[in-house]
């Protein structure tokens, strides 16, 4: 498998993913802005949609959309726990905070990233993500990941979502404790070190 990846991009999320299911795999970066892979060739030949995460099959099938490819990764290692069974009624649950993060948080963080967003429009995106992650400090009250005490691919997509917010677009949510102490908790997993440590992500000691 191939995970075309952008350092510190959406693609964070299938690449723990990747590294908690134990599979084999090869990273490909990907320049966003010139949609180049860094040997040069086209990525829109790749991808058409021209973003990341994608997930290349040594079949030739490519599978996009973050919270589908991190369903397909888990359902390869079913028996690591990385997401319910299909058709479990713990499943819809995964399925609706995959949901979640990718309609009220990853669509409401995306747009800040832009240059010409005027101040006020982020002001109003920036005030929208602030109530969800009230939300969701409320709802990780007593649990240690998202689905309980189990560590599921929903677990890597927020993570990614939270250090968006707190390293790359200024949210304070220290008074956010059940996210706080959620995000350092996801942070210690050997396994998201690593996926950080191979994207260049993490700070140097």
């Amino acid at each position: 498998m191939k995970l075309y990846y952008s350092p510190g991009a959406c693609s964070l999320s299938p690449h723990i993913a990747l590294l908690e299911a134990g599979l084999p795999y090869e990273l490909v970066k990907v320049d966003l802005r010139a949609k180049k892979l860094e040997n040069g060739d086209d990525f829109l030949k790749i991808s058409p949609k021209g973003q990341v995460p994608a997930l290349a099959f040594d079949s030739g099938e490519l599978v996009t959309e973050g919270p589908v490819i991190v369903q397909m990764i888990a359902d390869k290692v079913a028996a690591k726990n990385l997401a319910p069974a299909r058709d479990s009624a713990e499943r819809y649950k995964l399925l609706e905070w995959l949901n979640y993060i990718t309609t009220e948080l990853h669509k409401n963080l995306g747009p800040m990233f832009s240059p010409v967003l005027a101040d006020d429009a982020k002001a109003f995106f920036k005030d929208r993500a602030m109530g969800k992650f009230k939300y969701l400090d409320g709802q990780l009250a007593g649990r240690d990941y998202l689905m309980g005490s189990q560590f599921t691919v929903a677990d890597g997509y927020l993570f990614t979502m939270l250090l968006w917010a707190t390293e790359r677009l200024g949210f304070d949510l220290s008074s956010l404790s059940n996210l706080t102490a959620y995000k350092a908790r996801v942070a210690a997993r050997p396994k998201v070190q690593e996926a950080l440590t191979k994207e260049g992500l993490l700070k140097a000691a």
